[in-house]
């Protein structure tokens, strides 16, 4: 498969990584001539340095050759425009990356007229996240995501209090015939290994045979368990905090938004409704206290800066909230962000690579995903004998550490994998995976004889 990519910032390389490989042919457009000679010396992928608005550069490349074009420079005009001419020069699917909050009551116009694919939005897929988790606290809409005879749930370690300081391993006894495939611990999502010890306030996402999880449902789930969310604080009136606070305000939820450049406060004043704008810096302990700290059921940091978010996400702990959630966009942040206890942390970028690799994928192999937390994805595929992931023992394959088989459904019989399994042609085969680690699982699930899912 052909994929050309225009932009080599962080979201091109982080497609650019998951594609390698197998029969993948890979093409990156940059203005940048030194950059993509980095990436030349670095990657096994074709560079062009120039503007992909030319007609002619795409015509030179050959775009009518391509399965896929993905545009992804720091202008949604210019992202949506390069898609348009990819599509009419022959360019089998477009995507563009569209930021700009003028354009979000007009994407399936713009998709219509310029003929355009796919859209993704990375501030508006966090609001939608955050938004899930303040609004209903199941993240799994009502705790349970079902396909087939398989199910998983979700719910906290507190509510089966035999499971709390006990292994893995040492819980096969209590939850039988069942597997818990991920923990959602101080706000980060990690996949468990046999010697992970469960603690109190852990959520358990914990997968098995249909029947039995609804029996575990019955014991620890309570019935349509929303929030009394009323009071949020938005710290950075950026893309995120303009799109969360829109769909807060519109649920009811009393917001304050606090921005500390005044042209800004003036945009956001102009564009939302029921919404308290406060012109101020929020590092600044006297302001979020004039303004009530303590009183918010929850505090959201979504400024422009990872250091920023996750100091104002502590200071907003300390004060008690219940819910503090963190815009976070450094993968080496992620084991601080566990240590400090902060409810959720969202890496825009990752979520954005997902959510272009799954529309890459289409309906051939993976059949559905579904976000955890916004951080990792429960994915359902169907195996072929021709992927790297089929015929081999579990404990051979070459799983990432963010990624573990949750369930195979062959037939009509229910697996519980242990390292010993073989999954096999047609086998039904759920898989939960950090969004970090999407890129390294595309490697297994592709197909070794003719390339991406075919």
């Amino acid at each position: 498969m052909k994929v050309a990519i225009v932009g080599a910032g962080k979201l091109g390389i982080k497609i650019t990584e998951a594609l390698l490989g197998g029969d993948h042919s890979v093409l990156i457009i940059d203005k940048n001539e030194a950059l993509l000679q980095k990436l030349g010396s670095q990657m096994d992928l074709m560079t062009v340095a120039g503007n992909a608005k030319q007609i002619s550069l795409l015509e030179n490349i050959g775009i009518d050759s391509y399965d896929f074009l993905i545009s992804a420079t720091n202008s949604d005009e210019k992202n949506i425009v390069i898609c348009s001419f990819a599509k009419k020069l022959g360019c089998k699917k477009v995507i563009a990356r569209v930021r700009d909050p003028e354009h979000m009551n007009q994407l399936d116009f713009i998709k219509d007229t310029m003929d355009i694919d796919y859209i993704v939005n990375p501030d508006l897929s966090i609001t939608i996240e955050i938004y899930k988790f303040l609004v209903e606290k199941y993240t799994l809409s009502n705790g349970i995501f079902s396909s087939g005879k398989i199910s998983l749930i979700e719910f906290l370690s507190d509510k089966m209090p035999e499971l709390i300081d006990k292994k893995i391993s040492e819980i096969t006894g209590i939850l039988i015939n069942m597997l818990v495939v991920a923990i959602s611990r101080n706000g980060k999502v990690i996949i468990p290994k046999k010697d992970t010890v469960i603690i109190k306030e852990d959520i358990l996402y914990v997968v098995g045979a249909k029947n039995p999880i609804m029996k575990l449902n019955a014991k620890v789930h309570e019935k349509g368990k929303y929030t009394n969310l009323q009071k949020v604080m938005i710290i950075g009136g950026g893309k995120t905090g303009l799109y969360l606070a829109q769909k807060l305000s519109e649920f009811g939820v009393s917001v304050k938004i606090i921005e500390k450049e005044k042209a800004r406060c003036q945009y956001l004043s102009a564009h939302l409704d029921d919404v308290l704008v406060l012109y101020g810096d929020a590092t600044d302990l006297n302001l979020l206290e004039e303004e009530n700290i303590d009183e918010m059921d929850a505090v959201v940091t979504a400024t422009g800066f990872d250091e920023e978010n996750l100091l104002l996400a502590l200071m907003a702990k300390k004060h008690g909230i219940e819910d503090v959630i963190a815009k976070v966009s450094r993968e080496s942040y992620a084991s601080l962000i566990e240590s400090m206890g902060i409810d959720m942390a969202l890496n825009p970028l990752d979520m954005t690579a997902s959510h272009i690799l799954r529309f890459i994928q289409g309906s051939k192999r993976v059949i559905s995903s579904q976000l955890i937390q916004g951080q990792a994805e429960v994915i359902e595929i169907i195996a072929d004998e021709h992927m790297k992931l089929t015929g081999k023992p579990i404990s051979h394959l070459d799983l990432p550490d963010g990624a573990i088989i949750a369930a195979i459904h062959r037939g009509t019989d229910v697996v519980m994998p242990n390292e010993s399994t073989e999954i096999e042609n047609n086998d039904r085969v759920i898989i939960i995976c950090l969004l970090s680690d999407i890129p390294v699982l595309e490697k297994l699930l592709r197909s070794g004889r003719t390339g991406f899912f075919k």
